[in-house]
C-alpha cells in the first residue's frame, strides 16, 4: 500500500495526518526493528552452511539500485546496494560490515582464478602479507606500489583480497554454498555454488529450433532433463554411494552425447561445463534443487515496486529492506505479523526474540547435516 493510500485510509478513520508525519512514522526511530533484523541475519547464517540469493532492480530517488535476497527455511534478509558487483554482494552478506582485505595464499589462489597475470601477482608478493588493511589503506597500496594497474585487474585484486579476508574473519558467519543462478558476480564469494536446475531448464526453453526434427529433439531432451531432475529428488531420500555414482554417470551421458543439432549441443555443453554445481545435491542432499524462494522473495519486492515505484531516499531503502524481511520472516516462522509488530511496540514481550527462535528450530532440524559429517 502506498503512502498515499495510508493518509485515505487514516482519513476515513477521522485521523488527519500530514504526509510528513506519515513518512516520518515510517521511516524514521527504527532502531529496534532494524537491531532485530540484524540479528535474524546472523542467526539465519548460523543456521545452515547454505542460503538462497537473488537479486532485483529497485529504483532509489529514480536511480537504479539492487535489492539482494538471502534466505533459508528460517529467514528471508533483504539488503539494498547501490551496484551489483561483487564487493557489494560481499558488503551485504557481511551486514553492512567496511570491507577489509588481506594479501594471503587465497588471495593469490583467487587471483589465479581471475586471470591476473603474473606480473602484477609478483607485484603483489612485495606487499605486507598476512597484514588486515581497510579500504582507504589497500586503494593506497595499489595507488602506490602499481601505480600502472587498470581499473579492470584493479577490481579483481580488491574482489579476491576481501573475498581472502572474508573467509578468515570470525566476527560474522561465513556462508560456505551460495544456491544461486549463475551470474560471475556470485562466483568465488564462497567455498562452494549450488546452481539452479529449474533456472538451467529455463535456457533450454529458450532455444527455438526451426526444422521439425530439431524440434522432436529438443523436446524428448526436456523429457530426459526433468526425468534425471525427478531422479535427483529421489536421491535426496533415499541416499546410496551407488545411486550417487550412476547420477555422475547418467549426468555425462545425458549432457555429453551430441544430438545433431548444433544449438542444443552448444546449450548441453555449457550445461556440462557446471557440473560441479549442479550436482553439488550428491555430497550435500540437504540443499534444494532450485532456488525458487530466493526468487519469489524476490517477485515480492518486484510487487511492491510496481505499486509505489520503488523509495525516494535511502533511509526510507533501509526501512523498506527491514520491514520485508521481517514480515517474510514472521510468516516462514509461523508468526503474525500484526502480533509480532504489537508485541514490540507495546513492549509487552510475549514473543520471543526472532534470532532466538530460529536459534531453537536450527538445534532440531539441522540444515547442514553433511558439512557436519564432513
Amino acid at each position: 500500500m502506498t503512502q498515499g493510500k495510508l493518509l485515505e485510509f487514516l482519513e476515513d478513520m477521522g485521523i488527519s495526518m500530514s504526509a510528513g508525519h506519515l513518512s516520518n512514522l515510517l521511516i524514521k526511530n527504527q532502531s529496534g526493528f532494524e537491531t532485530e533484523k540484524s540479528e535474524i541475519y546472523e542467526a539465519g547464517l548460523l543456521s545452515s552452511p547454505w542460503q538462497h540469493f537473488d537479486q532485483t532492480g529497485a529504483p532509489v530517488g529514480g536511480v537504479n539500485y539492487t535489492t539482494n535476497v538471502v534466505c533459508n527455511p528460517l529467514d528471508t534478509v533483504y539488503f539494498t546496494t547501490a551496484k551489483k558487483d561483487r564487493l557489494s554482494v560481499l558488503q551485504g552478506l557481511l551486514d553492512r560490515r567496511e570491507l577489509e582485505f588481506i594479501i594471503n595464499q587465497e588471495t593469490f589462489s583467487l587471483l589465479e582464478t581471475l586471470h591476473i597475470p603474473d606480473k602484477w601477482k609478483k607485484s603483489l608478493e612485495l606487499l605486507p602479507q598476512e597484514t588486515v588493511l581497510n579500504s582507504i589503506e589497500f586503494n593506497g597500496l595499489l595507488d602506490r606500489d602499481l601505480p600502472l594497474l587498470g581499473p579492470q585487474m584493479r577490481q579483481r585484486i580488491k574482489d579476491a583480497a576481501a573475498i581472502a579476508f572474508d573467509h578468515q574473519q570470525t566476527d560474522w558467519p561465513v556462508i560456505k554454498t551460495l544456491l544461486c543462478d549463475d551470474a560471475p558476480t556470485f562466483k568465488l564469494l564462497t567455498d562452494n555454488l549450488a546452481l539452479c536446475w529449474v533456472h538451467e531448464g529455463r535456457d533450454y526453453k529458450k532455444l527455438t529450433p526451426k526444422v521439425n526434427d530439431h524440434q522432436q529433439l529438443l523436446e524428448q531432451f526436456l523429457d530426459d532433463f526433468w526425468d534425471y531432475y525427478r531422479e535427483l529428488l529421489a536421491y535426496r531420500d533415499a541416499l546410496t554411494i551407488s545411486t550417487a555414482h550412476r547420477l555422475r554417470s547418467e549426468f555425462s551421458r545425458l549432457f555429453d552425447t551430441q544430438s545433431g543439432d548444433q544449438q542444443l549441443d552448444e546449450r548441453k555443453r555449457l550445461t556440462a561445463t557446471k557440473i560441479s554445481e549442479l550436482l553439488l545435491v550428491l555430497d550435500h542432499p540437504e540443499l534444494p534443487l532450485h532456488n525458487n524462494p530466493a526468487e519469489l522473495a524476490a517477485r515480492t519486492m518486484v510487487r511492491r515496486r510496481h505499486i509505489s515505484y520503488g523509495t525516494q531516499t535511502t533511509e526510507g531503502t533501509a526501512s523498506w529492506d527491514t520491514f520485508m524481511s521481517l514480515v517474510a520472516t514472521t510468516r516462514k516462522l509461523g508468526l503474525s505479523f500484526f502480533e509480532y509488530v504489537r508485541d514490540r511496540i507495546s513492549q509487552t514481550r510475549n514473543i520471543p526474540s526472532l534470532a532466538t527462535i530460529i536459534d531453537d528450530r536450527s538445534s532440531i532440524n539441522s540444515l547442514g547435516w553433511s558439512w557436519q559429517l564432513s
